[in-house]
């Protein structure tokens, strides 16, 4: 177990609390930490495109030209793929490019983001983070008076505090349920209550 500072919103210190070897400090295995980024990136993929087959495209319900005597090949529409005009052959559809990724491997690889953090100083943890009106003023105070452009701040649910960071480059505000190994990577600090912290903690030595 190791100990960590409890700051408030001025970085004051105003406690200190033991985090988890389990979670905090464990070893970073990056090939799983890569494998869940290309599986969230899979899941949002938008898999929207699409084109129109011989069966899509419209019209060419006519025989172009009767089977025999003509001399030339038979043809039973003019929408076939090998006519201008026609379908597409095996063109895309719409999809879902996401897959299925073992409970194990997300859990390791989110730990292995969390340890990182820790172990190179970019975690630091709140008394509490709580906004009591939408500003994203606040915020960016809160970025300068922790020497920090780029952040994820995680904390119990609160409107004020995820509309306040919604609106400045280099923040997203989160709950302890969306965590994840991706926004982890995307941000350079994170920044969590104490509250949080215990609930993140609970949550992955299960």
């Amino acid at each position: 177990m190791a100990n960590v500072d409890i700051y408030n919103l001025q970085k004051e210190k105003v406690a200190e609390t033991e985090v988890a070897d389990a979670v905090f400090n464990a070893e970073i295995k990056e090939h799983l930490v890569r494998d869940v980024v290309v599986w969230q990136l899979a899941k949002r993929r938008q898999g929207s495109a699409a084109v129109k087959n011989r069966a899509k495209v419209k019209g060419g319900g006519a025989k172009p030209w009767k089977q025999k005597g003509t001399g030339r090949a038979r043809a039973g529409t003019s929408r076939s793929p090998i006519w201008r005009g026609g379908g597409a052959i095996f063109g895309p559809q719409p999809r879902d490019y996401g897959y299925r990724l073992p409970k194990q491997v997300r859990r390791q690889a989110l730990i292995s983001v969390l340890s990182q953090k820790f172990q190179e100083g970019k975690v630091f943890v709140l008394q509490d983070l709580a906004l009591d009106s939408v500003k994203t003023q606040k915020v960016a105070e809160l970025f300068t008076t922790f020497g920090v452009k780029s952040a994820i701040l995680v904390a119990e649910d609160n409107r004020e505090l995820t509309l306040s960071a919604r609106n400045l480059n280099g923040a997203l505000a989160v709950n302890q349920n969306g965590v994840n190994v991706y926004d982890l990577l995307k941000y350079d600090y994170l920044i969590l209550s104490d509250e949080s912290l215990k609930k993140i903690e609970g949550a992955l030595q299960k």
